[in-house]
């Protein structure tokens, strides 16, 4: 089958997120599975730089308001087609914010066009090439399913990464998208008198898929559903919950350059030759105490404002914390302010360093994980990759990736993890305190670090049901 991946980020040419991770890894995953997947993403600076061997296949002399070519070659080891079209994409920085942080005044023309460009591509109106499947992702390619619906083409999937994000725009962007009118109706693009380029995929597409099961069931409810609740329980029948994987060979404890010290379950003791590393990149005081790391967007729906509120409690379990990450700019203070309270004992970096959360997963103890809401999450499974004990919320993903610390679970030496809810100030700070008192047992938390380090985290049972979804297309 030859499956036509549409994606905003792609890994390692551009990534903001998890996402990158996600359609940067299954193309690899897919083979030898009877899927021949080529990704399509923007022409970003970055991308352009990154292509090797660029063939024009065909020429657009007005899309959305320039001319444009789609080239295609191989970047990083991955086939690509991309979207050369430097009026929409020659910017540098992130993909879809200016440099005052805001979103780009033009995304909704931005991210039609590689939806209208992938929509043509799948149905073959380029010469050399034409999809069996057509797979979105998110938002951002999430018309690519209408085009197909109401233009002609292959059957598609669109994968909802996180529903939070929805791309919803004025209605007099419609005119400009090149569908037929009745494609402006509750049936079609249209939410809440706008266009939703999300909602448009979950409508107009084949099947759907979110990236676990238990974030499938939640995204149903009212409380999660973020005003699409009604249109996924409609569709549940082909709405699917397909757990993530990691690319097990860039995130392996045994190779990795970024870590001080290489590593495997049989040789864990060398961790603490990262920790040790940790300690002295966050300015933490040297010791064997229980050491937590955050690798994360700092904001609300991470939990980042429970982890200020509860700072005091995990220092006073004799626990040290190592944050990465950069989001909203109170809770940064928040958390500049803590590691300015208590010295050694809490480090803050704003930004993101791809090598720096390989190390903190390397040598810290446990990660701190206390999302409000999380469709899969790919930090708990490199923690568990590398034996940094998840401590997480009990929600999406995170309920489903790692087995919670329970006295049966412990007795049973299968216990990877900490789990909580709801998701409180009061309920993480009784999760610090069990994890604390499990940390005491040198023992039993080498059993739980042992029993993460086991568990599959690659891309194997996942690549086969996303394959098998394709078949069904």
């Amino acid at each position: 089958m030859k499956v036509l991946s549409v994606a905003s980020e792609v890994y390692p040419l551009i990534k903001t997120g998890g996402l990158a991770d996600v359609t940067g890894a299954l193309p690899g995953a897919l083979a030898g599975r009877g899927a021949e997947m080529t990704t399509l993403i923007p022409g970003y600076p970055a991308v352009m730089s990154a292509l090797e061997a660029a063939e024009p296949i065909h020429m657009l002399p007005d899309l959305f308001g320039g001319s444009a070519r789609i080239l295609r070659g191989k970047g990083k080891g991955l086939d690509l087609f991309v979207l050369d079209a430097p009026h929409l994409y020659n910017r540098a920085g992130n993909p879809y914010l200016g440099p005052d942080g805001k979103d780009w005044p033009d995304n909704a023309r931005r991210f039609a066009a590689l939806s209208q460009v992938a929509a043509d591509l799948a149905r073959g109106t380029f010469a050399g090439y034409a999809a069996d499947v057509l797979h979105a992702h998110d938002w951002q390619a999430g018309l690519a399913p209408a085009y197909l619906r109401y233009l002609g083409g292959p059957k598609s999937l669109i994968t909802v990464h996180n529903l939070a994000f929805q791309g919803h725009f004025p209605a007099s962007i419609f005119g400009a998208l090149g569908l037929p009118l009745q494609a402006f109706t509750i049936d079609g693009v249209e939410y809440f008198g706008g266009v939703g380029y999300l909602k448009a995929g979950l409508r107009c597409a084949s099947a759907i898929s979110t990236v676990s099961p238990s974030y499938a069931r939640e995204i149903q409810t009212v409380e999660d559903g973020m005003g699409l609740d009604g249109l996924l329980r409609e569709r549940s029948a082909v709405l699917h919950g397909i757990v993530n994987g990691i690319d097990i060979d860039v995130w392996n404890p045994e190779t990795d350059a970024a870590l001080a010290k290489t590593f495997s379950a049989s040789t864990i003791d060398k961790r603490k030759e990262n920790k040790r590393a940790i300690e002295r990149q966050f300015g933490l005081k040297q010791g064997d105490g229980l050491l937590y790391c955050i690798v994360s967007r700092l904001t609300e729906q991470k939990g980042m404002d429970l982890v200020a509120a509860a700072i005091g409690k995990l220092v006073t379990t004799g626990a040290r914390l190592a944050v990465l990450g950069s989001g909203d700019a109170l809770l940064e203070g928040a958390l500049r302010d803590a590691a300015a309270s208590y010295p050694g004992l809490v480090g803050v970096s704003i930004g993101y360093d791809e090598k720096l959360s390989h190390l903190l997963q390397g040598g810290s103890d446990a990660i701190l994980i206390p999302s409000r809401f999380e469709p899969c999450g790919l930090t708990q499974l490199y923690g568990l990759r590398y034996g940094c004990v998840p401590v997480v919320a009990r929600v999406g993903g995170l309920a489903d990736t790692l087995i919670d610390a329970n006295d049966a679970a412990v007795s049973a030496d299968v216990a990877s993890g900490v789990q909580f809810a709801p998701v409180t100030q009061d309920a993480l700070e009784y999760a610090l305190d069990r994890t604390a008192a499990l940390y005491t047992d040198p023992q039993g938390w080498r059993s739980m670090q042992k029993a993460g380090m086991k568990a599959d985290v690659s891309w194997e049972r996942s690549a086969s049901r996303y394959a098998s979804l394709y078949r069904s297309l």
